[in-house]
């Protein structure tokens, strides 16, 4: 084996890259390694896809339960399953900015495998999958601009950053982001934060970015030493007929005439392009009659020459295809409370985006289970849902279930809220669910998500920190290096614009950034400018927001469960969960509560309240200690001896009435004044010193 290894001091571990010794008919093999975190990444090329009209990469990131030293939970099928969540999002983040740097128009198909031989549990796996593809896809000579690597930076308690830090570290610090980039420039940003401040973002990016230089530099020295075969690969090309399109365009629609492609709405806007189409299709018969051009060819044509006059306009008038200036946010529209029996909601509407968030509250017991090799095992009380159907964008389709798309910008919506939620060590006892319904879409779904959910978390009454708002802004890159940032950005500005940068947080701090870009890469001054205008955006979002509600309700819905806490002693534990959870599960039916039982002795009730109200006494029933002189009213006679009667006085808790202690008269015959199952009223009269109960009937009113 012709094994060739690299590395270098990154952070509190040694990073490095190894080739030659695993994968060898990989197009690209190279292991990454962060510390005790290895993983293998692999890069394959394909063939051209005819008929493609976007370059079909795939990124996989395969974990295994071996990595960490576990098995799977499963006691039928112990072999890896479908991917968790935070596994697709680590497919998510790794394509995002390798993408660009292929070359456009390639339609070789891209396999990127990304296998986890081994993790300590507590570092993401992202970065490592991002920096190692990069490099085996260049090992393969694949078309590859440039090295591409990534980082996450957390920061310690003193408040200095940290490389690749732990989970511990994250958590305790309240920064996570993972940026990607090459040496020149920041490529992706994938962040959450507890509320900072723009100038400490961009501290972290430039932070991040330093570090960023040291992999891309360790990439090129590791290529250096090796012969490569460049492969050779197709680009899509335009037919033989489309030049002639292009030309016909140009005849028969003048600049004038695409400026009038104008409207608020995506109903407008293409109803007058199909008016110019149909003209141009006119213009064009008898070039369309002898097959000189294709109605495909004129349609592609005309569209790309919209797109340029639609970014043209931009930088000559300032204004956008529906009219806004650069720095305009849509017209927007804010209502909370829409369904009685839903315990919140909240509908938000930025032009024609509308997202309608429900939510839900349950008990402990209600948390969502997370299982993954890099973080372990942990559980969530605050899950955010994100849903697409196809009739929000006027389409029919096939409904499959969440793709990744929608488990990203619901996982995004999640990062974005969870900084202000209430926590389980302030008292916070609940698990929320919210599920964002997109009604209707023209960009910029996932940030109307973060403000339906927002809504929603305070029609529910659920007291979160600060009210969160969110906004994506675009750019248009001029050839000569200038540029205009768009604030609000809609569906076509989207697609034919270079950016897509979501920005979330309140007046003053963040918590969540996602960079995607179709340029090689960003100057920082230039996200500097954007996170600005972006705060300009939040503002005034959250003030249409504040209008409508201002802060948390400060009463829950009539049908949301409330919670109630109760402490019991810990040797009482076993009294309350009964034989089997006989008694609990008893309770937890007869009362329709949901009923939590910690180790220190902390029991939380969920229900309504008339349930918590009967399955709180009933566990202080069981849970009480005896003392003479307490009465009890209706208690079963459970059993009849010669001598008396044993009478349930407390859930599982017998006592005997002496048949001397039955009645003001001599009893003969205890048969002759009580039966098994008869309910009596009984007062609590001695306690041996071996712990026996003695109950009486006499002066109880039976």
């Amino acid at each position: 084996m012709n094994v060739v290894k690299k590395e270098l001091p990154l952070g509190e571990n040694v990073f490095s890259f190894e080739a030659g010794k695993f994968a060898h008919q990989a197009d690209g093999a190279v292991m990454v390694s962060n510390g005790d975190c290895k993983i293998l990444v692999t890069a394959q090329m394909g063939g051209a896809r005819d008929g493609m009209d976007f370059f079909p990469l795939v990124v996989e990131f395969e974990p295994r339960y071996y990595s960490a030293g576990r098995l799977k939970h499963s006691k039928v099928n112990k072999r890896e399953g479908r991917k968790s969540d935070p596994d697709v999002l680590t497919c998510r983040v790794t394509d995002r900015p390798l993408r660009p740097m292929f070359p456009k128009g390639m339609r070789n198909e891209v396999q990127i495998i990304a296998t986890q031989f081994q993790t300590d549990g507590d570092h993401a796996s992202a970065p490592l999958c991002i920096t190692g593809a990069s490099l085996a896809i260049q090992m393969a000579g694949m078309p590859f601009e440039r090295s591409v690597s990534a980082v996450q930076v957390g920061m310690d308690a003193q408040g200095n950053f940290i490389t690749n830090p732990s989970g511990t570290q994250i958590a305790e610090s309240g920064l996570d982001f993972v940026v990607a980039g090459t040496e020149d420039s920041i490529m992706m940003v994938e962040a959450g934060a507890n509320l900072i401040s723009n100038e400490k973002a961009v501290e972290v990016l430039e932070y991040a970015h330093a570090e960023i230089k040291k992999l891309c530099k360790l990439q090129d020295e590791f290529l250096a030493g090796m012969t490569i075969e460049v492969k050779e690969y197709e680009v899509a090309s335009e037919s033989d007929t489309y030049a002639r399109a292009a030309e016909l365009v140009d005849q028969h629609i003048t600049e004038d005439e695409f400026t009038t492609i104008a409207g608020t709405t995506k109903k407008e806007v293409k109803k007058k392009m199909h008016v110019l189409e149909e003209k141009l299709f006119a213009a064009c018969a008898a070039e369309l009659e002898t097959e000189e051009v294709s109605k495909g060819d004129l349609v592609g044509a005309f569209e790309k020459r919209f797109a340029k006059n639609m970014r043209a306009r931009v930088f000559t008038t300032g204004k956008r295809v529906d009219g806004r200036g650069i720095d305009d946010v849509r017209d927007l529209y804010v209502e909370t409370g829409l369904f009685d029996r839903v315990h919140g909601s909240g509908l938000f509407q930025r032009g024609e985006t509308q997202a309608l968030t429900m939510l839900t509250l349950g008990g402990p017991d209600d948390e969502k289970y997370v299982d993954t090799t890099d973080g372990g095992e942990r559980r969530a009380r605050y899950i955010h849902h994100y849903n697409f159907p196809p009739y929000s964008v006027g389409e029919t389709r096939m409904l499959r279930g969440p793709g990744r798309r929608e488990i990203g910008h619901g996982a995004l919506a999640e990062r974005a809220l969870s900084y202000v939620m209430p926590k389980e060590e302030d008292g916070w006892q609940y698990t929320v669910r919210c599920v964002s319904e997109i009604l209707s879409c023209n960009g910029s779904s996932s940030m109307a998500s973060v403000c339906g959910s927002t809504l929603a978390l305070m029609d529910a009454g659920v007291p979160i920190k600060t009210p969160i708002a969110g906004i994506a802004m675009g750019l248009l890159m001029q050839d000569d290096g200038d540029f205009r940032i768009l604030t609000d950005i809609q569906g076509l500005e989207d697609f034919d614009g270079d950016m897509d940068f979501k920005v979330t947080g309140d007046e003053e701090g963040i918590t969540a950034l996602q960079l995607d870009i179709k340029l090689k890469g960003l100057d920082l001054s230039l996200l500097k400018d954007a996170l600005e205008r972006a705060k300009v955006a939040r503002t005034h979002i959250l003030g249409a927001m504040k209008a409508e509600i201002a802060v948390p309700n400060p009463e829950m819905n009539a049908h949301a469960p409330l919670i109630e806490t109760m402490k019991i002693d810990p040797d009482q534990i076993r009294d309350i969960i009964g034989k089997g959870g006989a008694v609990i599960q008893g309770m937890c039916a007869d009362y329709d509560v949901k009923i939590s039982v910690e180790d220190d002795g902390t029991v939380i009730i969920a229900g309504l309240k008339e349930g918590i109200n009967g399955a709180r006494n009933q566990i202080e029933m069981i849970t009480y200690t005896p003392e003479v002189g307490d009465e009890f009213q209706d208690c079963e006679v459970k059993t009849i001896v010669d001598f008396g009667a044993f009478v349930q006085y407390a859930p599982g808790k017998d006592g005997l009435v002496h048949i001397s202690q039955i009645a003001e008269e001599r009893v003969e015959k205890v048969e002759d004044y009580l039966k098994v199952g008869q309910k009596v009223n009984v007062k609590l009269t001695e306690i041996d010193r071996q712990g026996r109960v003695k109950l009486s009937m006499k002066g109880m009113n039976n």
